[in-house]
C-alpha cells in the first residue's frame, strides 16, 4: 500500500511484504512444514541511504533492519496466538537452518559436543517494537509499535552467557567462523 512522506521506502527489501490476505496460508504452510524456517531480510539502509530513491524506486536499496526482532516476533504472533506449537518455534527459528545450511549438529539442537548455544526464554515478559529502544544501530525499525509477547531472557553462545534481559553483559570477540560447504536444497 502507497505511504505517505517516502515511508514505503522502509519496506523495499526482498521478498517483498505480502498482502495481509496470505498470512493465514503462510502461517499454515509454516505449522505443517511446507515452509522451513523463518529468516530476515537483514540489510539494515539507514533512512538516509534509502532516501537515495526518493527521485527513482529502483534506486531504494533493498533491505530493512529485523534481525532483533525475528524471533520475538515469531513467538508473539505464531506460538502465543495459537499459530505454532513451541517444538515447531524451535524448530523454525533454529533446527531446519542449521540442517539446511549444514551446521547441525554443532548447531540447532542441545546435545553434548553442541556447541550448547541456547536461548532461556521469558514468556511472561512484554514490550513493543521501538527504534528508540532497538540494539540495531539503525533509525527506524519496520515493525514501529509492534507488541511483543515473550523474549529472550539468556543467550548463551557456546556455553557462555552473553545476553542477559535484553542486554549484551558477554565478551567481544567471542564468535567463531563456521566454515561449511555449499548447500544444494
Amino acid at each position: 500500500a502507497e505511504r505517505p512522506d517516502f515511508e514505503g521506502a522502509k519496506y523495499v527489501m526482498s521478498p517483498p511484504l505480502r498482502d495481509a490476505r496470505n498470512l493465514p496460508i503462510l502461517w499454515n504452510a509454516l505449522a505443517h512444514g511446507f515452509i522451513d524456517t523463518v529468516a530476515t531480510d537483514h540489510c539494515p539502509f539507514d533512512l538516509a541511504q534509502k532516501d537515495m530513491g526518493r527521485g527513482d524506486f529502483t534506486k531504494i536499496p533493498n533491505g530493512m533492519p529485523a534481525i532483533e526482532d525475528r524471533v520475538n516476533l515469531l513467538w508473539t504472533y505464531g506460538v502465543k496466538r495459537g499459530r505454532l506449537d513451541i517444538h515447531r518455534f524451535v524448530d523454525a527459528a533454529s533446527t531446519r537452518a542449521a540442517k539446511l545450511f549444514g551446521l547441525f549438529p554443532q548447531k540447532g539442537h542441545i546435545a553434548v559436543g553442541a556447541d550448547a548455544d541456547l536461548v532461556v526464554w521469558d514468556p511472561d515478559w512484554r514490550g513493543r517494537i521501538s527504534a528508540t529502544n532497538q540494539h540495531m544501530n539503525n533509525d527506524y525499525n519496520a515493525f514501529e509499535g509492534f507488541e511483543l509477547d515473550g523474549r529472550p531472557h539468556v543467550v548463551t553462545v557456546r556455553g557462555r552467557v552473553q545476553v542477559r534481559d535484553g542486554q549484551f553483559v558477554g565478551e567481544r570477540g567471542r564468535g567463531r567462523l563456521l566454515r561449511r560447504e555449499p548447500s544444494w536444497f
